[in-house]
């Protein structure tokens, strides 16, 4: 007699979950940068259908959202951010780059816990959400990193974050510095625990703070890994000319032609700031593939310069945007960088140098290239994640031309997002096809219990560097 097999137990069909965003003018941002009267259907977080017929029949488990006089468009991609520095916001002013990393930013640095640094991100992502901004570039700081994947994790933001590794024995703070392999073995763990997770919108990249900080094995390992894994690279480079002076001290050459010589510049490779390149460098940047951020707020704040945009944009280098730290900006706001992109150039290059539609492109396309991601996110084509944020532009203060309702123009769009909008004009913002963000709430990140973990992490920090300051002086 044969034995009894027990059956397998019947599959459990899960139900897609389906989204229906109606009525919508949507700017796509796709290679025809087209602007058109659209219904999106959303199935398990991507982009299913987009159609100029509204659907007859929707299933009734489905969520309807009504984008009626609302422009939908991708959401903003900054391409360099700390979230490890928004606590420090207003803490930091009035001072040029060297001196605002040793004399403020540093020390505060070394004085977070994992408790504070999870604040500290927390308090960001809020901010970019609420303000449009749904995938960032981050560079963490040395230690506690888990934190801020933590906070990316239950907030709903798609990031690439980086431990930030600095092991250089003369030119980094002792409370920051690490010895070069535990630095890298600890990076490498979190590549293994955290990328690709959540459905992959968490990623893991490389982030050596700047050429001064980083011992050139240190870099060397870092190319090989990005060589190993695709992983992505990122760091600072030619933001200010202490710093090119440094390098120079350092290693007898420039920024991008050492980090070259390392086998670091690549598609993989981004460079934030990039503000006083030579034309061999440029070279190089085109040559490779590597992509810049451009961070006008920052530069300008920090007295670091102005970047040459308009002819890395002419020689056909990536450039994306970004806001940078919180405590040389002050804010986390694309609004502010895109109208900042677009009209610091005009002076010196022409009123055409950076046209609006370009700036957004920057925000949004050209930002999802920089990190790898422009297969999934960037605009809105039908197989596409459904990151989108919906504007109103028929507010007293930003009136979209009336004849656009009729026949949409999408340099007259990109002009009034660029030129005239603000974050008050944020209606809601998707993330994976979720709602992390509407009617003027975070979803993810409730504000009471949020700015009650933000005045504690200040405050411990605070008592820390307090602490620190009396010890140095008793002793």
């Amino acid at each position: 007699m044969k034995a009894l097999v027990p059956s397998k137990p019947a599959s459990v069909k899960t139900m897609p979950q389906e989204t229906w965003i109606l009525n919508g003018l949507l700017v796509t941002q796709d290679a025809k940068r087209r602007a058109i009267h659209s219904h999106l259907r959303i199935v398990d977080g991507r982009i299913a259908a987009i159609t100029s017929k509204k659907p007859s029949k929707i299933s009734k488990s489905a969520t309807i959202i009504d984008a009626q006089g609302l422009v939908v468009l991708p959401g903003f991609v900054q391409a360099h951010v700390h979230l490890c520095q928004t606590l420090f916001r207003n803490q930091a002013d009035d001072l040029e780059l060297l001196d605002w990393l040793s004399k403020r930013i540093w020390v505060m640095e070394a004085a977070h816990t994992e408790e504070t640094l999870h604040a500290s991100a927390l308090l960001g992502i809020h901010e970019l959400l609420a303000s449009g901004t749904t995938c960032i570039l981050d560079m963490g700081t040395v230690r506690h990193t888990n934190a801020i994947y933590e906070a990316v994790k239950t907030s709903g933001i798609r990031a690439s974050v980086g431990k930030c590794l600095m092991d250089h024995p003369e030119t980094t703070p002792l409370g920051l510095r690490e010895a070069t392999r535990d630095a890298l073995t600890e990076a490498v763990a979190l590549h293994k625990k955290w990328h690709g997770t959540e459905n992959d919108r968490i990623r893991v990249s490389y982030a050596p703070r700047f050429v001064i900080s980083c011992t050139e094995k240190l870099l060397k390992e870092v190319a090989l890994l990005s060589r190993e894994q695709g992983a992505l690279v990122h760091t600072h480079a030619s933001e200010n000319l202490k710093e090119i002076q440094m390098v120079k001290q350092m290693v007898n050459c420039e920024n991008v032609e050492y980090l070259h010589q390392l086998g670091l510049t690549s598609e993989n490779l981004v460079l934030a700031h990039c503000i006083w390149l030579k034309p061999n460098e440029k070279d190089i940047l085109k040559k490779t593939g590597t992509h810049v951020v451009h961070c006008p707020s920052s530069n300008m704040k920090l007295a670091s310069g102005f970047a040459h945009v308009p002819d890395l944009r002419k020689r056909g280098i990536n450039v994306a945007l970004g806001a940078d730290g919180a405590p040389c900006n002050n804010n986390l706001n694309m609004f502010q960088e895109m109208r900042l992109a677009a009209l610091i150039h005009k002076p010196s290059s022409g009123p055409k140098a950076m046209r609006a539609q370009e700036v957004l492109d920057m925000a949004t396309r050209d930002g999802a290239k920089a990190l790898g991601w422009f297969k999934d996110i960037g605009s809105i084509e039908v197989g596409k994640k459904a990151d989108l944020i919906a504007l109103d532009l028929n507010c007293p203060e930003n009136v979209l031309p009336a004849t656009l309702s009729r026949k949409p123009d999408p340099e007259a769009i990109a002009s009034s997002i660029v030129y005239s909008t603000q974050p008050q004009h944020l209606r809601w913002t998707l993330v994976d096809g979720k709602t992390v963000y509407s009617k003027g709430k975070v979803h993810t990140i409730p504000t009471p219990a949020l700015m009650k973990q933000v005045h504690e992490a200040q405050l411990k920090i605070a008592r820390t560097l307090s602490r620190a300051k009396s010890s140095k002086v008793n002793s």
